[in-house]
């Protein structure tokens, strides 16, 4: 009875006001980011009939994101949060315009499908630039409106909405794809994106902790990379996640699996594009009521072999309903991984690192999506669809086998 007493509400820390206007606006926009992701890849394949051109789109973003990242944290460490937030959530929605715009363009003018794709590669490049900026700042917004003995409720219940934004986005971008078209999707998405910035305006201003000039940019972005590199259980798991996504990008190739293998359309593309977050968002949920309380390293490594596992059956499947529930599972390894990265990461880090570190983040995790999707369309070119999956998936036990035995700190982290 007393345990029971003491132990934290799983809703505490959605009774913090700004916490619940963050995760809400943050909600809306992951999901109009999501089903833009979901009718790009869909209609650069159709424009194109070809696995690469899907690799583009992902190197297309990979690009600037990357090359801009720990710029990027060091400018938001010195920023005001909520204006920064508030920008790169206004250029997103400027992107789904232009995307809007191109799409009526393309159906009422029959344009060249080729022109059509490169155009397409420009804008996903300018999303790229301004992801670079805006990926950290949702998570360094959340660890500065919520106290720290509630951050790691925080972030389970971060993640969770993250995923389920994702699981929403995925499936819905399928499905309104098949009834609306492009041009419908894409008027849904720039609604979505627009809603998403009104409820962010409610949030408070958040100061800069640094001051505008303490430090030169270079001196500060190699403060933040010397954190990460020196706090072996932050980097391991960022290594780990950087390799696995690298090579267990098979969603990627999502389209190519739901028209050409599986033949199950546009309908079959949506339910396959959720499973993965769905699954995810199913075990966050149960980590928010029980969260682990000892082994997480241990644990974060058996997931992530779990994962690959997963791509390996997903990549031999023929099946639909085999297919599903092997990416729903591989969601669930994965929301294993996230959770407890992202607990690490945000308790490892101080306040006014927080963009830096959070930065390298996203260049080494959130890029590797896109640098995943890229190496899956190469392999895709060189080896076919299907053995380019499985080899994904065999390195990324590989990866888990190396970091086993090369990063013991990890695999012993308890928090």
């Amino acid at each position: 009875m007393t345990m029971d007493q003491n132990r934290p509400s799983p809703l505490e820390a959605l009774r913090i006001p700004q916490f619940r206007s963050l995760v809400i606006g943050r909600f809306i926009f992951i999901m109009g980011l999501r089903m833009m992701s979901t009718l790009v890849g869909w209609w650069i394949y159709n424009l194109t009939n070809a696995p690469l051109a899907i690799g583009i789109v992902g190197l297309s973003e990979f690009i600037p994101a990357v090359s801009l990242a720990l710029y990027a944290g060091h400018i938001i460490d010195i920023s005001e949060k909520r204006k920064m937030m508030l920008t790169g959530v206004g250029l997103y929605a400027t992107a789904a315009l232009l995307l809007l715009s191109l799409s009526v363009s393309h159906e009422k003018a029959h344009m060249n499908p080729h022109w059509v794709a490169a155009t397409i590669y420009i804008i996903i490049f300018g999303t790229g630039v301004v992801r670079s900026f805006t990926g950290p700042i949702f998570n360094v917004m959340l660890a500065q409106v919520v106290p720290k003995e509630k951050l790691q409720n925080a972030i389970t219940w971060n993640t969770g909405v993250f995923l389920s934004a994702s699981i929403t986005g995925h499936a819905m971008g399928g499905f309104l794809i098949a009834g609306l078209g492009n041009s419908g999707t894409l008027v849904v998405i720039v609604l979505l994106v627009s809603l998403a910035f009104v409820i962010l305006t409610s949030l408070k201003k958040i100061q800069p902790l640094n001051e505008r000039g303490e430090k030169k940019t270079w001196d500060s972005v190699k403060e933040g990379l010397a954190f990460v590199f020196k706090t072996k259980e932050l980097l391991g798991a960022v290594s780990l996640d950087l390799f696995a996504v690298l090579f267990g990008g098979a969603t990627a190739l999502i389209p190519v699996y739901a028209r050409d293998i599986l033949k199950v359309g546009a309908r079959g593309f949506g339910f396959l594009n959720g499973a993965s977050d769905m699954g995810a968002v199913c075990i966050v949920i149960l980590l928010t009521v029980f969260p682990f309380r000892k082994k997480q390293g241990r644990k974060l490594l058996l997931a992530v072999a779990g994962f690959g596992t997963c791509i390996i059956i997903f990549g031999i499947s023929k099946v639909f309903w085999l297919s599903f529930a092997v990416l729903l599972l591989s969601g669930v390894l994965d929301g294993i991984s996230v959770v407890t990265r992202g607990t690490i990461m945000q308790l490892k880090t101080p306040d006014h690192m927080r963009g830096r570190v959070l930065s390298v983040n996203s260049m080494f995790i959130n890029s590797s999506n896109e640098l995943g999707q890229f190496e899956s369309g190469i392999a895709a070119r060189i080896l076919g669809v299907v053995p380019s999956v499985v080899f994904g998936g065999c390195m990324t036990l590989l990866v888990v086998v190396t970091t086993w035995f090369k990063a013991p700190s990890l695999r012993r982290m308890e928090y």
